[in-house]
């Protein structure tokens, strides 16, 4: 019984100090809004950070839709771009005209804290801390017939804005060749969607057919580490396919090229916490996927589609579609088989993802994720009512033996074999299960880590206010008024249960609620308010159990 508790107070201490550790990594020390501000003001028309040379797909096949690996880029390259903006509902946008790259991102709808509602969360960036850019473009025999990432395209606006009545925006971008093709690289924008619709429109009017092959790449440095963490919520590329499914390629593997395979059906993504970039070609069309380190210590995944050929006078169109935006489960499922799966619950998805189900029914219903939490912990604890109840009983009749346990101890002194044979045959004769308190717990347990990753992993949960001064279930309580009041009620249920026999163990328990609190005053208020209505409901029925267990006692 004592080395089986020992192993779940150090299995629990340990669980925390995961918890709290891939917490840090994404919150202890955040980007402040004075960054942001000054960051949006980097203003570098022509001058892509990443984009100096050029990194076409290096592992395309060697024939006349593909250049060779290290083909020049058309000469346009040459001559420096300019940013174009785009504004809708969702995004604030930066294009560069050399290339067609997507350089910045802003979410108009998540802004970087709820003390700064005016500056938005960007995920695309040129910031060398957090470089990420979305790259396209077209490979040909040559270096001239069609645009890669290089090439420079021309535009009719440097700005474009999505009119309150327009349900959709198209922002065209034009390169033309000496021979007389034409590419029109077209983003779609639609109103209430982070989905972009990418088309390259090829229009062959050479007295000579075109080949060539249509290439995306999701171009991104390794993120600067953020405070005191040896764990880290992963940020990386993954990708999906119907043969391998969800497959996660950190950045080692994606600098040794591991990512090298022909999918058709499939999609490839690099993450990070809440949020993700993708690219999601046609479902029916045959794609090459692959991935690469570059030169600059920047990483690349990427896609690219087979060789198509156009006949002169005719046109083809590429098609594929971006996902730049949070990590919205229900909207990611409808867009293509998989994607949803960014959302990463670990080896515990098969209990996560229907406690997520369950907490966005109630959340729709009450309308606050705080009351959403309170609601589904009192749920999880009417579910385990019985098996809890068993374990409390179980540590109610342990807790009237102490000083029967006591004495043995005083008795057979450092004896520990006839200690625990005494104790064993004093279980028996009270028919007491040793483990009756402790395997329900295990039981338990992976509901409620589950249940943690839930919590964590849920765009929905960010900046969710709950009542008073909780502004944010996904940030810290700023008072520490949530953590140690779950100090409190920990303290409270060790003091119900029977104190271990061996005083090293009941000091290790007793130091238990001050380590925790002290944990939990850095992690999001979501996840401590969860562990304080689940300490107050099991105080309850602890507190109820071992009274009656005591008054049976004394009547028999």
């Amino acid at each position: 019984m004592d080395n089986i508790r020992l192993l779940l107070i150090m299995a629990l201490a340990y669980t925390g100090f995961l918890l709290w550790q891939a917490w840090q990594e994404d919150y202890g020390q955040p980007v402040g809004a004075a960054t942001e501000q000054a960051a949006q003001q980097v203003e570098t028309p022509g001058s892509s950070a990443g984009q100096s040379v050029p990194e076409v797909p290096s592992n395309a096949a060697v024939d006349k839709a593909s250049p060779a690996p290290g083909a020049s880029p058309a000469p346009e390259a040459v001559a420096g771009g300019q940013l174009i903006e785009v504004t809708t509902d969702t995004f604030r946008m930066k294009i560069d005209t050399r290339g067609g790259t997507i350089v910045e991102t802003w979410l108009q709808k998540y802004p970087v804290s709820v003390e700064t509602p005016d500056v938005k969360y960007r995920l695309l960036s040129r910031d060398p801390a957090n470089f990420f850019i979305a790259q396209s473009g077209l490979l040909g025999a040559t270096g001239t017939d069609a645009p890669n990432h290089e090439a420079l395209f021309t535009t009719e606006q440097t700005h474009y804005s999505m009119p309150d009545s327009a349900q959709t925006l198209d922002v065209d971008l034009v390169w033309t060749s000496p021979k007389g093709i034409k590419v029109i690289k077209r983003y779609t924008f639609t109103r209430g969607t982070h989905k972009v619709l990418l088309k390259h429109i090829v229009t062959n009017a050479s007295g000579e057919p075109w080949q060539g092959r249509e290439y995306h790449q999701l171009q991104r440095g390794e993120p600067q580490k953020k405070g005191n963490s040896l764990m880290y919520t992963y940020t990386g590329g993954v990708a999906w396919d119907p043969e391998d499914k969800y497959q996660k390629y950190d950045f080692e593997e994606l600098a040794a090229g591991e990512l090298d395979k022909e999918v058709t059906g499939g999609w490839i993504a690099m993450i990070q916490h809440y949020f993700l970039g993708a690219v999601i070609p046609p479902k029916t069309e045959p794609r090459h996927f692959y991935s690469k380190g570059l030169a600059n210590g920047r990483y690349v995944i990427g896609e690219y589609s087979q060789a198509k050929s156009v006949a002169p006078g005719e046109q083809y169109q590429f098609d594929a579609t971006l996902w730049l935006g949070p990590k919205d489960q229900a909207a990611l499922a409808k867009i293509a088989e998989g994607l949803d799966l960014v959302v990463d619950y670990g080896w515990l998805t098969i209990l996560a993802k229907p406690i997520y189900q369950i907490l966005f029914w109630i959340n729709s219903v009450v309308g606050n994720w705080g009351w959403t939490i309170i609601i589904f912990t009192i749920l999880i604890k009417a579910v385990f009512f019985k098996l809890s109840e068993t374990s409390y009983r179980s540590m109610a009749k342990m807790r009237n033996l102490t000083p029967r346990i006591q004495a043995l101890k005083d008795r057979y002194g450092d004896d520990k074999q006839r200690l625990q044979a005494a104790m064993m045959e004093i279980y028996k004769k009270e028919k007491i299960n040793p483990l009756g308190g402790c395997l329900p717990m295990l039981i338990q347990m992976p509901f409620f880590i589950a249940f943690y990753w839930v919590l964590m992993e849920s765009v929905e949960l960010r900046q969710a206010p709950w009542i008073l001064w909780i502004k944010d279930l996904s940030v810290k309580d700023a008072y520490y008024v949530l953590p140690v009041f779950m100090g409190i009620t920990m303290f409270v249920q060790q003091k119900l249960n029977p104190a271990p026999p061996d005083p090293m163990q009941e000091k290790l328990m007793m130091a238990l609620p001050f380590v925790f609190t002290i944990m939990f005053a850095f992690f999001p208020s979501g996840l401590v308010l969860y562990w304080t209505m689940n300490n107050l409901l099991s105080i309850a029925q602890q507190w109820v159990i071992t009274k009656r267990i005591e008054e049976q006692a004394k009547k028999s």
